[in-house]
Parts: C-alpha cells; structure tokens; sequence
C-alpha cells in the first residue's frame, strides 16, 4: 500500500476552509498542539496550498501577508508516506510565489533547515520553546490589563518592533485573546498578547524596551494561569529561559527563525517573542 501511495501523482491546490479538518488531522499525527480554532484563525489570515494524492490531501502549507512588504511561512506539513518525494519543496516553492516580492519570514527544524537554505533563507537567530504547567508567580505592579481602546497603540509597536503591518493578526488576536501592557504615563511602550491554544494557552507576541518588561509581561500574564499548561517561544538572546523554567516553563527545544529577501538577512530582531500561529500565528 504504502508503494502505491508513493506513486500517485502529487497535485497543488488551493488552501480552502474546508480542508482544515484534514489539514488537523495531518497536524495530530505529526505530533503538534493545534486546535481546529488554531488552524481556522490562521487559514482566515493566509493564502496556501494543500498536495492532493487523488482525492486525499497529503500536504499544506501557508503564506500569511504582512501587508504588502513581508510574510510569515508556516503550517507546512507532509503525510509520513509522501514524504521523500518532494512535497514539502514543491508546497514551499508554491507558497513562496504566493509571496511575490515580499520578504519571507519561517522557523525551521535541524531538519528542515537544508531545504529552506536551498530556497535562500538565511537563519537570523535560535527560538527556544517553554511549555509546562505555570507555577506560582507574584504579578508584577507595573503590568495592567488593557482593552480594545489599546489596541492602535499596540499595532504601532508592533510595527516599529517586527517591521511590517500585521495589523490583521492584531484584529484576530483581539478577537481571540487579551492583552496586557505597560505604560510610561499615558503612552503604551510594552505589551503581551495571551489566547487559548493546543491544550493550554501560548502567550506572545511580546514587544517591549528591554528583557526587564519583557519579563514583568511574561510575569503577569503567567500570575494568573497557575496550574495551567502554557507555552511560551522566546529568541535565545532575551536571556529569559532559565526564568520561564523557574515558574514551571521547562524548555522544550529550539527551531530557527529565517529570512528570505529582507535587505539585512542577519539583523536580530529587537527584544520580542512571536509564538507564529507559527509564532503569533502557527
């Protein structure tokens, strides 16, 4: 069977909302956390393409715009029998001329990493996953809950943080989830975004100043989910990994951020975490 099923002809399509519920059962077996709600949120906000063995989707992959200048891609996934024939390449090259001229933006595994260099990515830094079940953590005095009035103020530093417009994550993560901020007088200069996912909560995206506000947003949000299991993905060099482990957030492992057509491939990004449903979306 498993011979057969190697040599059906692999045929793209596009990515349509009714193929998510075979696109979450590829998810499953593949071993990830997503929800149907996860993958639903992130299909309203990509452009994609499934493989199609026959009449069975074997394969997807997603190109989320940010604007009209970047996107993430994310959710590339191949059946355990179609792998080795090319389907991630063939899914990945057909998400990247989604694209067009706009820069590319993925995290990759160990494994995946040759593929991706070969299409021209260039890894920028490590991103290092935390998942547990929250500890006790004393909720620091300078975070507060914020409502949807914070939200142009939130999208603006978000884009002075990422570089691009996402401000339709934005618009689906309030829908979605809360966020909490940090304000110097009137003015908003940090903030954390929180939603139920998988089989707990992620937390991210986080824009702030320094690793400090990064930490009391982490601190604040993680206060009130004691017992609760939450995921946490933060770039190596915030420095925060031994403090997530010490309120319950073991550290799970690394995948690498890459960029494809930005005009400085090895900038580092300022002080954030993007859990991309990949990372506020993935």
């Amino acid at each position: 069977m498993d011979e057969l099923m190697q040599t059906e002809p692999i045929v793209l399509a596009p990515f349509e909302a009714h193929h998510v519920g075979r696109a979450l059962a590829l998810s499953r077996a593949a071993g990830w956390a997503h929800r149907r709600e996860d993958w639903e949120m992130i299909q309203s906000l990509s452009e994609g393409r499934v493989a199609l063995a026959g009449d069975r989707i074997v394969g997807t992959a997603l190109m989320t715009p940010f604007g009209d200048t970047c996107s993430a891609i994310n959710m590339i996934i191949v059946e355990e029998s179609q792998r080795g024939r090319g389907v991630g390449r063939k899914l990945t090259t057909a998400v990247l001329e989604l694209a067009g001229d706009r820069e590319c933006r993925l995290t990759a595994t160990n494994d995946g990493l040759p593929l991706y260099e070969k299409l021209g990515f260039v890894a920028t830094h490590q991103i290092v996953r935390h998942q547990g079940v929250a500890s006790h953590v004393v909720a620091p005095a300078n975070v507060k809950w914020v409502g949807p009035d914070a939200l142009p103020a939130i999208k603006a530093l978000d884009r002075a943080a990422f570089g691009a417009d996402r401000d339709a994550v934005y618009n689906a993560l309030a829908k979605e989830g809360s966020f909490v901020a940090i304000r110097k007088g009137d003015r908003i200069v940090a903030f954390a975004a929180t939603r139920l996912f998988g089989k707990g909560e992620v937390v991210g995206p986080v824009v702030a100043e320094n690793s400090e506000q990064a930490r009391d947003l982490l601190a604040f949000i993680l206060s009130g989910k004691e017992g609760r299991i939450v995921r946490v993905d933060i770039p190596e060099q915030t420095g925060l990994s031994s403090q997530l482990e010490d309120w319950g957030l073991p550290r799970e492992g690394t995948v690498i951020a890459m960029v494809r057509g930005a005009a400085g491939q090895s900038q580092i990004p300022a002080v954030q975490t993007f859990c991309l449903v990949s990372q506020a979306i993935g």
